[in-house]
């Protein structure tokens, strides 16, 4: 059993929840995620590791509700204890002194984001960071980002807050000015597939975070696979970072989109039956 020890709001959908877990804490870096389990009769859902404290022994999940067990998640409370959570699980993100890391998360995926900006900014790299969302109420982490960051651009789709535009209008503005040696990209699949095309067009080498669906994080029932560079591979094992250029992220939103309705109709049932 793993206790919730805070709890906080981003937005109506999203919530923070720090989580005593020692081990994980110790063990963690930049670019792993673990697997939880919110009761007994649920099921496995993979969370990036967003922070971590090892005085307080504890790590920092951001959940967005999409489905039931996200929706039981930001439902606990502080003293409320989490089933199971394994980790730190997947590949920790490679960070070297390279110059200049142009770093781009889209709605939560700003948590995934947080530690990777953090590496690469002690790893002597000069980090623009780009936060982009729907709206001003979506924008998370932007005081902590801007901790890590060199610089910080903000892009809402209906500019209430930084520049109006897309994420990608963004890319192109920094790239115009500046030598990237870098970039990071996170957030929604079709965010990363555009952002990716970007990098493309400048030849800068980019990663990108994948979100798969996952079932066990161990490689072993293939929920998670993904095609790069013409090859399946696992994100639970082999990721969850990966060459963006090399993604097929066409096959990978058919994959995440197949379960939605599924998705939308639990949920649907479950807030009935807790009014």
């Amino acid at each position: 059993m793993n206790k919730v020890i805070r709890k906080e709001f981003f937005s109506e959908n999203v919530v923070c929840l720090e989580i005593e877990a020692p081990r994980i804490a110790k063990a963690r870096r930049a670019g792993h995620f673990v697997i939880v389990r919110v009761d007994k009769n649920g099921e496995r859902i993979p969370l990036t590791i967003s922070s971590s404290d090892l005085n307080k022994g504890t790590i920092t999940l951001v959940i967005q509700r999409v489905g039931v067990t996200s929706r039981k998640l930001t439902e606990l409370e502080p003293g409320d204890t989490i089933a199971d959570m394994v980790g730190p699980l997947g590949q920790a993100t490679d960070v070297k002194k390279v110059g200049t890391v142009l770093a781009c998360g889209g709605g939560v995926g700003v948590a995934p984001l947080l530690p990777i900006v953090e590496a690469n900014k002690k790893a002597g790299n000069k980090v623009i960071s780009i936060l982009a969302a729907r709206t001003k109420e979506l924008i998370i982490l932007e005081e902590q980002i801007r901790e890590f960051s060199d610089e910080v651009i903000i892009m809402t789709d209906d500019g209430s807050y930084g520049e109006k535009g897309l994420v990608t209008e963004g890319m192109e503005k920094v790239i115009a000015r500046e030598n990237i040696d870098e970039a990071v990209i996170i957030g929604p699949a079709i965010m990363m597939k555009f952002a990716a095309e970007v990098t493309r067009k400048y030849q800068i080498p980019s990663i990108a975070s994948l979100n798969t669906i996952m079932v066990d994080g161990t490689g072993m029932c293939g929920a998670c696979r993904v095609t790069v560079d013409g090859k399946t591979k696992f994100v639970c094992v082999d990721g969850p970072e990966f060459d963006a250029h090399k993604v097929d992220f066409d096959e990978m939103l058919m994959r995440l989109n197949g379960y939605k309705d599924f998705e939308k109709d639990a949920d649907e049932r479950y807030r009935k039956m807790h009014q």
